[in-house]
Parts: structure tokens; sequence; C-alpha cells
């Protein structure tokens, strides 16, 4: 692996994603998406007694789906990269207890999809692991339970909030060649402009997408014509326009080649506020629709960069500002693969 300038790896060795799954709820399943996803529940308790064990199946339902596809057992996995939105991880950690396979457990709130499959393509790259599972799951209730209020509770939102997407998106990564090359990746640092409102999440992580995708460029020697896409992770309706009018400012138009998972995954009539958010939000998006446009050579290129509040209720309560974060991977079309 190589490091370009200060913060941005060029992966050395060819590494690809072999297979996806994805697993969603009710409200995703009835999105635009929705033919792109492995499994839509219909129901948010996903047959299960709560929220917390209903998160937990949409990860092992994402795991599975993957594995199935790419005709693996676990036993061939070296290691499980996994994390979610919950306390000290609990989705993650419990699905990995199931699973059995040695684990590393990572948190970068919402940008954790592009943390776990940047750290993967790492590892691969050093000979550290030839097969890794990176995985990722959010639900709209437990997140909700967590940091701000109860669904039950019936609480008024703004305009500003975004809802937290439920789903989960697991990847099987290697250097066994497919059709989806990992190239590069750029990794965040964690940025703070002050936002406080827990229910304005775009505002808070625009200035996060702002500075990975200006020092990505710089690294990389690139513009945004060198991508067939730009996709942010769930700055929604609110951050989206922020993000472009910062990169204008330093150069970077990206009005042609911007779009938004948040905005993606729902129809712009459906109840979700200011759009998707969450860890599934950029997962799903791009293990479901992304990687197949890849396949089918809608895109040839594209960079996926998504955006993590690294908040928790203590702090929110404790009226501390929002620091946040985004990490971004670049995912190439590789031509005569199948």
């Amino acid at each position: 692996m190589a490091k370009m300038g200060k913060q941005s790896w060029l992966y050395n060795q060819p590494i690809y994603i072999n297979e996806t799954g994805t697993s969603v709820g009710p409200l995703e399943g009835a999105g635009p998406l929705a033919k792109y996803f492995d499994r839509s529940h219909e129901e948010l308790h996903c047959n299960e007694a709560n929220w917390e064990l209903a998160e937990r199946r949409l990860m092992q339902d994402a795991v599975e789906l993957c594995l199935q596809k790419a005709g693996k057992d676990k036993s061939s996995i070296d290691i499980l990269l996994a994390g979610d939105l919950l306390n000290q991880n609990v989705t993650s950690n419990y699905v990995a207890k199931q699973l059995e396979i040695p684990f590393i457990c990572m948190f970068g709130a919402c940008s954790t999809s592009m943390e776990t499959l940047a750290t993967s393509a790492a590892l691969i790259d050093g000979g550290f692991a030839n097969q890794i599972l990176a995985v990722v799951s959010s639900h709209n209730a437990t997140a909700e339970r967590q940091f701000r209020y109860p669904t039950e509770y019936g609480g008024q939102k703004p305009a500003t909030a975004t809802f937290t997407v439920t789903g989960s998106g697991a990847a099987l990564i290697s250097k066994e060649k497919s059709s989806v090359r990992i190239e590069a990746a750029t990794i965040g640092k964690v940025m703070d402009y002050g936002i406080k409102d827990p229910f304005d999440m775009g505002s808070a992580m625009a200035p996060a997408a702002y500075d990975t995708i200006v020092n990505h460029m710089k690294d990389m020697g690139r513009m945004p014509s060198d991508y067939d896409l730009i996709a942010t992770g769930d700055l929604s309706g609110v951050g989206s326009p922020i993000v472009k009018d910062m990169l204008k400012e330093d150069g970077f138009n990206v009005d042609e080649v911007h779009n938004d998972c948040g905005l993606m995954i729902y129809h712009s009539d459906q109840p979700v506020f200011a759009g998707g958010s969450g860890c599934a939000c950029s997962a799903v998006v791009t293990y479901g629709k992304l990687v197949e446009d890849l396949k089918a050579g809608v895109y040839n290129r594209i960079l996926v960069v998504a955006t993590g509040a690294l908040m928790s209720p203590t702090m929110v309560q404790q009226k501390e500002t929002i620091p946040t974060i985004a990490h971004a991977v670049v995912l190439v079309r590789e031509e005569g693969v199948q």
C-alpha cells in the first residue's frame, strides 16, 4: 500500500469486493432502490421480540446472504470487521459471538461502512488476511431510543432531522478477482463546526465530508471530473447543498457528479424528513445499487464518502458540540470480469 499525500492510501495489490449482502426494513424496501436489496423485512421488528434483536437479525441476514451468494462458508473468513451505532457496538459484538470469526470491532458512527471497507482492503494488501467480511448495521428505532427519543414517544421533529436507515450491509473482500476493485481510500479527520442540534446532522457532518473530499483530491492529484459519481453517506437534503457550496469555494465543483445515499434510498414523499442517515445508509446503497451499477458499466470509477457524527447521548445532554468525521473509498469497474 502506498501513502498518497497526507491522508490517502493507494492499494498496491488488486483488492476486490467479491460479493455483498443487504437486508433492510419496510420503509427502505418500499423506496426507489428496493430491487437492489437482497432481503426486505415487512415490519420493523423483523420477527424478533425487540428493536435491538431486530437490528441483530438484519446484520445476521447481511452476513448470511453475502456468504451464500459468494458460495463461501464462514470458516473461510479470516477476519470480521463490523460496527454499528449502539453503545459498545452491541449488535456487532453479539453477531460476532455467533459467527466465531476473528473479530475487529470498529466505530466511526455512520462513517463505519467506509472505515471497515478501507481497513479491510489495507489488511489484505498488507498480507494480514486473505478474506475479510466488512459489515455495518443501524435500525431506526434503536438509534432513536439511544440518541433522541423512543419512537413510541411520538416526539415532534424539525424538517432538518434525518431518518436512521433500518438495514445492514456486508461485503466480502479479497484478492480474488471480480468486477469491482477497491482502488484507494482517504481517512478523514475529526471536524467540529460548533453544531449542537442532534436533529441537524446534515449541517454537522457537511464540513467533514468537505474536508475529506478536498484532501482526497489533493492527495490523489484528481478533480471531481475523474469520477462518475461522488456519493456522500448521509448528508441528505440539508447537508448536501452545504458541502457543494463549501467545495466550490476551493475550486471543486461536484454539481454534475454528486449524489447522497440519504436522498437516494427514499422517495421524496416518504416520511423521512431531510432524508436517510445511519451506518446502514451508505452501506446498503453502496453494497446494493452502486456495486451493481459498477458491474453493469453504469459507472467506471466512484468515490463513496461516508459521514459520521461522533456524539453520545451524554455529550448532547451536556450541551457539547458534535464532532464529525468522513472516510472515503474509491471503487472502480474492472473491465472484462463478470
